[in-house]
């Protein structure tokens, strides 16, 4: 079984950091079932790879085995990833799935650019329930179905497939979506699963977990169907379902969106926005529950502010940035504000992001949006995200004219939406530029979109 993990940040070798494994050195974990070994097949400034090579030894595992010897051997358990993985996973990237790094840990809270596969995958349910699994994560998933055998093509495609994941997440976060998804595509483990294991899914599941749309059918393959265990594991996540989704989930637009990930994709759009134009202090205007605020703390962003109306949603934000490390929650502060009212404590900000929050405005009051934000606050650059309206049209389960979420108050086209940031760019000294957000259909576009200022007057 081979799993390699791969980026391009630079410098790339800070993987070796992240991982705690040196890339010039080969590291071997010895463990119950065979040997794990860490080596780099690449490791350059641009571009480094860590490999994680399981080596199962196929007798081991029947050799106290009665019955039917023959069935045993015949097994495609050493060749294909499975709970196996996620045990190497534990023992070779132990501290790195804990989310530690000793010489790095800023860099260990940050969402860099990865890139893993895995070669062979057991899947029962196939490719879709692959995607099903990590793309609602916010990755991008590729998949190429293995064949039976090369040799005799009309034998079929079996249950394995080529895994690759791509996206812009912190190493921890991609070695928990494998540690407890790879069990899952199997649908098996090869060892006893107990009350332990409830721990073990609810630790390396938190922050993901609890919203995932596919979540009961994690939690039942994880402790492989045992209907005890599954309820228990259920009812320790309802709370934090509760919690994390409570004002979405009402009114269907977390379900709507949710396939395509854009949840994720906005936020990972506007914090590499916000590094490339070297912002340190930010605002997030409209933060809800203050996910985008948690994960621009954790990166090196020096002031993160989040402003809300509602009062409940900063309740659970101030909850959520209350679990970070210290040093990433000096950075935080939390503020009950308004969009259309000016703030003096938000002036002197390098950035403020609207993110998903401008359509839930009365039009009427999109001038006032304007003057306290782009007059009196007025930072040197300003992220706004708002819904594609043309994209509607491929929502199978949005009706014609539908808005997604009911307390939209209005959804722009591509056109309505260019024709008012530059109308208040124009207006406010400020240069603006447009971007797509999720995959673009040839007609329809992207289903987010999104304006980008620039204040005329100074750099961000």
């Amino acid at each position: 079984m081979l799993v390699t993990i791969t980026t391009t940040h630079v410098p790339a070798t800070d993987l070796g950091y992240l991982l705690h494994k040196h890339p010039e050195r080969v590291t071997s974990v010895d463990l119950s079932f065979g040997v794990a070994h860490v080596l780099y097949p690449e490791a350059s400034e641009s571009r480094c790879t860590a490999a994680l090579l399981l080596d199962v030894d196929p007798i081991g595992l029947v050799r106290d085995r009665e019955g039917e010897p023959l069935a045993a051997y015949v097994s495609d358990r050493p060749y294909v990833a499975s709970s196996f993985v996620s045990v190497a996973i534990s023992r070779a990237f132990g501290t790195a799935l804990g989310g530690r790094s000793k010489e790095r840990q800023e860099l260990a809270e940050r969402a860099i650019a990865l890139e893993a596969t895995v070669s062979v995958v057991a899947a029962r349910g196939g490719e879709s329930l692959a995607r099903r699994l990590f793309e609602p994560l916010g990755w991008t998933v590729e998949i190429e179905r293995i064949a039976l055998d090369e040799l005799h093509p009309e034998w079929g495609e079996g249950r394995a497939l080529r895994l690759a994941l791509r996206g812009t997440q912190t190493v921890a976060s991609l070695l928990a979506h494998l540690y407890v998804l790879l069990p899952v595509l199997d649908d098996d483990k090869h060892y006893w699963v107990d009350a332990a294991e409830i721990d073990k899914l609810l630790r390396h599941g938190e922050g993901w977990l609890e919203a995932h749309p596919e979540r009961e059918l994690v939690t039942r393959r994880y402790l492989r169907h045992q209907r005890s265990l599954v309820r228990a594991a259920l009812e320790r996540l309802e709370p934090l379902l509760d919690e994390e989704s409570e004002a979405r989930a009402a009114a269907g637009e977390d379900a709507l969106e949710r396939p395509l990930s854009l949840d994720a994709r906005r936020r990972a759009f506007v914090r590499e926005t916000l590094r490339e134009a070297g912002v340190r202090t930010v605002a997030d205007l409209g933060c809800g529950e203050g996910k985008l605020v948690a994960e621009l703390a954790k990166e090196r962003f020096e002031r993160v502010v989040g402003v809300d109306v509602n009062a409940r949603a900063l309740e659970i934000a101030g909850e959520r940035i209350a679990k970070l490390p210290e040093h990433a929650r000096r950075r935080v502060e939390l503020m009950t504000g308004s969009l259309v009212y000016r703030d003096a404590r938000l002036v002197g900000l390098d950035a403020a992001t609207c993110v998903e929050v401008i359509e839930h405005l009365e039009p009427e009051r999109l001038d006032a949006f304007e003057r306290a934000l782009f007059v009196a606050a007025r930072p040197g650059l300003v992220v706004v995200t708002t819904p594609n309206r043309e994209h509607n049209a491929l929502f199978p389960s949005l009706a014609h004219g539908a808005l997604r979420h009911s307390d939209h108050r209005f959804e722009w086209t591509r056109a309505e939406l260019e024709a008012w940031a530059r109308g208040a760019a124009e207006r406010r000294g400020y240069d603006v530029r447009f971007a797509p957000i999720g995959d673009e259909h040839p007609e329809h576009g992207a289903p987010t979109q999104a304006a980008i200022f620039t204040r005329k007057d100074g750099a961000a």
